[in-house]
């Protein structure tokens, strides 16, 4: 049973999956500093200086100036601009994969289009074509 765990552990599918989980979370981090740190700053900025990452809606009726201040109140909120950056960020990766897999899918059918090697001869051909050259040369 040891055995056959570790044969599945090792498989050259389960090795690719994790590197693939692996990198996907250090990708999803790089694109959400992207979006919070630098694309979210100037379109906050020419929407009048609006902080997306702190729009909120306080479910007590109040209104709070952050979620840190409604959260010190004990206010419940629905907090869409996290949503909205969370969003961005998808989109940013939804489009960097698309863009992968597209690659991928045109290098699989460049490697379709070539030309296979040309099958070989049946063994009988090959015979009767030696048989044929031996009766040549005598």
């Amino acid at each position: 049973m040891l055995n056959e765990f570790k044969e599945f552990a090792v498989k050259g599918n389960m090795v690719d999956m994790a590197v693939g989980i692996i990198m996907g979370g250090a990708f999803g981090t790089i694109v959400k500093s992207l979006v919070d740190d630098i694309l979210m700053p100037p379109i906050g900025s020419l929407m009048g200086g609006m902080d997306f990452s702190q729009l909120h809606l306080a479910l007590d009726g109040n209104e709070y100036a952050s979620i840190e201040a409604a959260t010190e109140a004990g206010a419940a909120t629905i907090n869409y601009g996290n949503f909205i950056n969370a969003l961005i960020a998808f989109l940013i990766v939804a489009i960097c994969l698309f863009f992968l897999i597209k690659g991928i899918n045109q290098l699989k059918r460049k490697e379709e289009e070539a030309p296979a090697a040309p099958a070989e001869p049946p063994r009988q051909e090959v015979l009767l074509e030696e048989i044929r050259d031996a009766l040549k040369k005598q």
